[in-house]
């Protein structure tokens, strides 16, 4: 008896130590990690028109829960009530409550299927149909009394009350009307633009005639099906866009006379004044190198004046619309990385004098919101730290700034309408995620979760953030490393470095990592290395504009201060260093394991830019200018010209039907490693973009993984 049970404690002992050295799987890693692994949070959360109360929606959509300040919680509507009601308004039901964004108090909006319906939660029933006519950008005016929205290439509106609008009638392809232009570059997220009334509607018109074309093959079809998509190489011929303004009253459309530069310039964050009667445009050079803010009257189109200009002998990024002040019409927000060299907040008149810098310093900052009466700014900095986020308020008439947030970590934040409370969620390195309502003074009320750590039950690897000098002795950079499970400082172990390295992205922050491929690979023995080399986001401009003319230079210089910071290390294995990244970080690695051979013996690149003149042109110039203007930058950052460094162990992966790193460039590197006699692995998504999704990914991670799992043992 004594026996059996030691024989059963041991048993449940190897049991529970099973439980605790669990490693994830990829499916958890890619899929999981936003659902069963993913920590606890509230889906859709927003407050509930100008009350202190916010809703979110259960985990299954089944309802909407309402949480008052107090952090009482009580459902709302649930997905019967909600389905009745459809019903009794001769809608079908639907299986979840998803997409819902509050009007009023009592009122939300939420779009099923081929219709937008406005639903009182009060009266429990809906007050108001639309029928989506529409195929693309609904866009409603500031009342909802009309919707604008695109089918094919051409611009419509409609009201509940009024018969369908055609703004637009070309029946040429290439022309494109109210749609995002300069593929989405210089802070363009769409193409159509009410007027603070509601009664004119300004949008962009996109002339794509000049533009070359490029072929992509559907195979889904049965003798496969050429689908060209136009596509503006570097130093090429461009697209050209103008600006029209509809007048709902006269009905007539005006163009607005935009005559700056050559054709090719960028029309940029169209910005209308409060009383709708003038709209001011970032007027940019195709060369990007000067930008002129611009007003133009409305009613006729004629300029009226050139209030501002940026010059910068690399580039001039525009990238955020002007917010004019209910306090003093005549006064805006303006943003800019280029008068102090971050992106601060300035107040500017009308007359383009600046009137103050609202947050000096070495740091950069997003604007969030104003209160009411527009005298405060809530912004987002990264003052304390580029690695995290915080939320700051600031006077505009005093300057006096006020920190809201304190908790290490990155914050997102939701505020009411009259900015007396906020939802604060962040997290951290060591904590998954945390919700709290917050007062206007920036004490917590009341915490609304604090979520477990999902992956408690699987493999510790031990999640580390650190500080590394440039070569320049004076710069900064920051990294991030996964060690693996165990780690043992006696042994060594294999690197990957994970990189980007490209402008308008941070890697390094201090969030919660959870279940992903670093883990993965960490919980397999691998230490996983990030760094944020100069060139990436988040910094100020210099540290991102420095590698203007050269990418991949400087980025390669910092990246390999983390790998020699790394060599340093007994317990890393400088035999077994390899490197993986996608898009700009595909260019990084290849660019990586051929400029320093004998470092990296395994690299693995997605969807990579490989010469520079193949890329597009508002991104493509902004860095490289053009490949006339530039041709030693394009020969030496070329990696066709790298194909003979090649002696590690390479693999290319290629979405197919890539439409932004084209599929020209990992095939034309494949074609000069042939011409070459170069060995290396290639593998094509074959009904894959860019960004590979769905089970593509698991099966494209699964590839990676396998990659180094085969070659860096």
């Amino acid at each position: 008896m004594k026996r059996f049970f030691t024989m059963v404690c041991l048993s449940l002992l190897f049991m529970g130590a099973n439980a605790q050295d669990k490693n994830i799987t990829m499916e958890d890693a890619i899929i999981n990690r936003w659902r069963g692994l993913a920590p606890e949070t509230l889906i859709g959360m927003q407050w509930r028109g100008d009350l202190h109360e916010f809703t979110y929606t259960s985990k299954d959509y089944s309802k909407i829960i309402n949480v008052n300040t107090r952090g009482k919680e009580k459902t709302l509507l649930s997905l019967k009530s909600f389905n009745k009601a459809l019903l009794d308004a001769n809608i079908p039901s639907v299986r979840y409550i998803y997409g819902y964004k509050w009007i009023s108090k009592n009122v939300f909006r939420i779009t099923l299927k081929d219709k937008v319906i406005e639903f009182d939660v009060k009266e429990n029933k809906v007050i108001s149909i639309t029928k989506a006519l529409f195929n693309k950008n609904l866009t409603p005016n500031s009342d909802r009394s009309y919707f604008a929205y695109t089918k094919a290439n051409n611009l419509f509106i409609k009201g509940e009350k009024t018969d369908e609008i055609q703004i637009t009638n070309d029946s040429d392809k290439n022309i494109v009307n109210g749609t995002s232009v300069s593929r989405n570059e210089f802070g363009i997220d769409g193409g159509i633009f009410w007027s603070p009334k509601g009664n004119k509607l300004a949008f962009y018109r996109k002339d794509e005639s000049a533009v070359s074309t490029f072929p992509l093959v559907d195979i889904s079809t049965r003798t496969g099906t050429l689908k060209e998509i136009k596509y503006p190489m570097a130093g090429m011929d461009s697209e050209h866009i103008s600006l029209g303004v509809y007048d709902l009253k006269s009905k007539k459309t005006i163009w607005v006379k935009a005559d700056d530069f050559s054709a090719e310039r960028y029309l940029t964050n169209i910005s209308w004044d409060l009383a709708g009667k003038y709209i001011y445009i970032q007027v940019l050079n195709r060369e990007q190198n000067h930008m002129k803010l611009n007003k133009y009257d409305a009613a006729t189109g004629e300029f009226v004046a050139t209030i501002h200009q940026e010059r910068d002998s690399r580039y001039v990024e525009p990238q955020h619309k002007l917010i004019f002040l209910k306090s003093n019409p005549s006064h805006f927000i303006y943003q800019s990385n280029t008068l102090d060299g971050y992106n601060n907040l300035y107040i500017m008149n009308t007359d383009g004098k600046i009137i103050k810098n609202l947050t000096p310093g070495t740091f950069d900052v997003d604007f969030l919101c104003m209160d009411s009466r527009h005298r405060d700014i809530y912004y987002m900095s990264r003052e304390i730290d580029p690695r995290e986020n915080h939320l700051y308020k600031v006077n505009i008439k005093s300057g006096r700034k006020t920190q809201l947030t304190s908790a290490k970590g990155w914050h997102t934040v939701y505020l009411t309408k009259d900015r007396k409370y906020f939802i604060d969620k962040y997290s951290n390195v060591n904590t998954p995620n945390v919700i709290n309502i917050v007062n206007k003074r920036g004490k917590v009320k009341t915490n609304i979760l604090k979520a477990k750590n999902p992956i408690e039950n699987y493999t510790k690897c031990k999640v580390e953030l650190g500080t590394l000098k440039a070569n320049d002795k004076t710069t900064d950079l920051y990294y991030k490393m996964t060690l693996p499970a165990n780690f043992d400082s006696s042994k060594k172990y294999p690197v990957i470095l994970y990189v980007y390295g490209g402008p308008h992205a941070q890697l390094v922050k201090n969030t919660w990592q959870g279940a992903n491929w670093d883990l993965y690979m960490a919980q397999r023995g691998y230490i996983v290395f990030t760094l944020d080399n100069r060139g990436s986001a988040g910094r100020g401009k210099e540290f991102e504009a420095c590698i203007h003319r050269n990418c991949g230079q400087l980025e390669m210089q910092d990246q390999m201060t983390g790998i020699n910071y790394l060599k340093s290390k007994l317990w890393v294995d400088a035999n077994r260093i390899g490197v993986h990244g996608w898009s700009y970080g595909g260019f990084m690695t290849i660019s990586l394991i051929t400029n320093y051979p004998d470092t990296f013996k395994v690299a693995v690149a997605g969807g990579p830019v490989i010469d520079w003149k193949w890329y597009e042109a508002m991104y493509g110039e902004r860095y490289m200018d053009t490949p006339q203007e530039n041709p030693e930058g394009y020969k030496k950052v070329s990696l066709l010209n790298q194909t003979k460094n090649l002696k590690g162990k390479l693999l290319i992966i290629q979405g197919a039907i890539d439409k932004t790193v084209l599929w020209q460039h990992s095939l034309n590197f494949v074609r000069q490693c042939i011409m070459d006699k170069v060995q290396l692995d290639y593998f094509p998504y074959p009904r894959a973009e860019h960004n590979v999704r769905g089970i593509d990914r698991i099966h494209l991670k699964d590839k990676c993984a396998n990659y180094f799992f085969d070659y860096l043992k």
